[in-house]
């Protein structure tokens, strides 16, 4: 039987021109309210619903508010209007799952992974404070995810949100969405609000901070590692959706793509600092991270300059800065020599100041990363991260710039729709966009096909062998994992 959504002829254009299928590695659905209020109220009872109402009333209480109201209190312009309207079809589209489904090859998509729409402000942007109230959202979500994606697991898989506040929230959440429903992928916090113990309110030169943000890698107050372990045994890759948006010293109180543009980038950059220089991906060197929606360019920036500053700050060169190391008495030779008149007059004293300086307990910053040589951060970054870009941003094809990433590298970079977004103003646009990079020599064929496809299956393929078993590109999966695998049981020669 015809479908009533057929592809365009550019669609089939380029469909025409690769040999491998379209992998989404991030959509976006809209949940449906009133059944999602059921689900709510089936896993914490009568009054929940209303609590989460309530929630959700808070976080957009900036609405509300007349200007005079918000300069005085500072709240940063959440997002408004954010889903596509006016085409109706779209907006169906992205609320039911069933739709979608049917409408992939109109699209471009052989396959897609789904995540939230109101899921993620249970997690993120600020998340949801209350115990209760999150934990039992995080569970009422899942359980619709699965009932709503039920039978289309061929083509649509969605993805589970998992609550971060402790570790024991964290695991208890992956068990029963993987476990118990049978979701294969997750979308973390990729932060927490913490409220700081003792805030230096006495400080004069602070301005005050009475909250901070935990990325689970450094400096947190829970150890994370058990979460990274049940993520390796539960075979699923951490997902993020990180944001800076809205909040902080620098949010606008006026102006929404003033919070957005950068939003995921920054937060995904905040925690990919974290894990790595927490030692995380030392640690699990087979533990894929996404970090989605934020592009690449920072991935690319990040790496090249945590190659530079490990360079130039490693616990053996710091030490041509310890102060003690400085020669008192040529100082005052060149002082005398090249000073001002009123600096030579001080320069006794000039050169006391030059053998002053504070230090830290640990003077190595990188000692969870355990760095021997530069090649060394390679390993601990380009296999383990994943980026998630939309298919407009033609800046994320840095990520595939052999000569401008370090050692070589070609980041994994992975497309995603963003289906469901106000971004995504026509769903039947989104491969064409995608493309363009590579129709306007940005990157080659094989940057096309790993942006478009294979990333997407080494990030959830390396995790889990079966992810993709049973859906319409397990066979084109399967040749990219089974390569995988090839390779690194080379290298392990190599290196015996």
């Amino acid at each position: 039987m015809t479908s009533r959504f057929m592809p365009s002829a550019k669609v089939r254009e380029i469909h025409s021109h690769i040999d491998h299928p379209i992998i989404d590695a991030d959509a976006h659905q809209i949940e449906s309210v009133p059944l999602l209020l059921d689900f709510i109220g089936e896993v914490g009872g009568s009054k929940m619903p209303q609590r989460f109402l309530d929630y959700i009333s808070v976080l957009r209480r900036t609405f509300n508010m007349t200007p005079e109201e918000r300069t005085r209190k500072r709240p940063g312009t959440p997002v408004w209007w954010p889903m596509p309207t006016e085409n109706t079809l779209d907006r169906a589209t992205s609320s039911l799952p069933r739709l979608f489904y049917e409408r992939m090859d109109e699209i471009g998509l052989d396959f897609s992974i789904v995540f939230p729409g109101m899921g993620m402000s249970v997690l993120s942007l600020p998340g949801v404070p209350d115990d209760e109230l999150r934990q039992v959202c995080c569970r009422a979500f899942n359980k619709y995810y699965a009932a709503v994606f039920d039978g289309l697991g061929d083509r649509l898989t969605p993805a589970a949100i998992i609550p971060m506040h402790t570790p024991q929230e964290a695991m208890a959440e992956l068990d029963h969405a993987v476990t118990e429903l049978g979701l294969k992928t997750t979308l973390m916090a990729g932060d927490v609000m913490r409220r700081i113990p003792e805030p230096e309110t006495d400080n004069p030169l602070i301005v005050g901070d009475l909250w901070y943000q935990d990325c689970f890698g450094i400096d947190s107050p829970y150890d994370y590692d058990p979460v990274w372990e049940k993520c390796q045994e539960l075979k699923v890759a951490p997902n993020f959706h990180s944001a800076a948006i809205g909040r902080g010293t620098r949010a606008s109180i006026s102006r929404h793509q003033y919070n957005q543009l950068g939003g995921f980038a920054e937060g995904g950059e905040a925690v990919c600092k974290s894990l790595l220089f927490g030692g995380v991906t030392r640690r699990f060197p087979d533990l894929n991270f996404g970090f989605l929606e934020g592009g690449a360019a920072w991935a690319t920036i990040f790496f090249a300059r945590f190659v530079d500053h490990w360079g130039k700050r490693n616990a053996e060169a710091i030490m041509h800065l310890d102060p003690a190391r400085t020669d008192t008495k040529f100082y005052v030779e060149l002082i005398e020599e090249f000073g001002h008149p009123r600096v030579v007059e001080t320069r006794e004293q000039a050169a006391r100041d030059a053998l002053w300086g504070d230090r830290m307990e640990e003077l190595d910053d990188w000692r969870d990363c355990k760095i021997e040589k530069p090649e060394d951060i390679y390993d601990l970054f380009v296999p383990n991260f994943f980026f998630g870009a939309e298919g407009d941003d033609r800046s994320a094809m840095i990520g595939f710039d052999t000569k401008l990433n370090p050692f070589g590298s070609r980041l994994n970079v992975m497309m995603g729709s963003d289906i469901g977004h106000f971004d995504v103003p026509d769903v039947r646009e989104v491969l064409h966009e995608a493309y363009e990079p590579y129709e306007e020599g940005l990157i080659n064929k094989e940057d096309f096909r790993d942006f478009a496809f294979a990333n997407a299956v080494r990030l959830h393929g390396g995790m889990n062998p079966a992810f993709f078993d049973g859906t319409a590109v397990e066979d084109a999966a399967r040749k990219v994992l089974d390569a995988e695998a090839s390779k690194s049981a080379s290298q392990e020669t190599t290196q015996a």
